[in-house]
This record gives structure tokens, C-alpha cells and sequence, in this order.
């Protein structure tokens, strides 16, 4: 899975900005905090849910299962507004 190109993205200091910019249902932003922000970068090339969990845990001081759940939910967040490719 990945960030569908149709959608770019921002990060500025500890603000993330994805913002649809294509021919996309979805004709809005999201703006997301740091951690999302980690999450939808690494979405910018193929990789899957488990791989980001395993960055994050890495990156973060935080136990593996909140981790994993954070990532769902902004994943799922993403796939709402179409804005993964599957």
C-alpha cells in the first residue's frame, strides 16, 4: 500500500499537511500532528502496516501495541478519504 499521488503533503516544524491535488472524491486537507505526519511519509512508498509499526517502534518510546494502534487508525483515516492505494 501507498500514498495514491493525487495527494501531496507538507511538514512544517510539528505540523503535517496532506492535501488532495488531483482528480480525487476527497477535495480537502487533513492536518495531521508529527507522529501521523512520520506515518504518511512513510505511506509515500510501498511498504505495509507492519513495516511502519517496526519504524515507529524504533523512532518512538511507546509500547508496541499502542503503536500498532495509532498506525491503524490513521491508516484507516487515509483509506476513508481515498487517499491510499491498495
Amino acid at each position: 500500500m501507498k500514498l495514491k499521488k493525487e495527494f501531496v503533503t507538507h511538514q512544517n516544524d510539528n505540523e503535517h499537511v496532506t492535501v488532495a491535488a488531483g482528480n480525487t472524491e476527497f477535495t480537502g486537507m487533513l492536518l495531521s500532528n508529527e507522529t501521523a505526519g512520520f506515518i504518511i511519509e512513510h505511506l509515500k512508498s510501498e511498504t505495509t502496516e507492519d513495516k511502519i509499526v517496526d519504524q515507529m517502534f524504533e523512532e518512538y518510546e511507546a509500547p508496541r501495541e499502542v503503536i500498532a494502534a495509532d498506525v491503524h487508525r490513521i491508516i484507516e483515516k487515509l483509506r476513508s478519504v481515498g487517499a491510499i492505494e491498495e
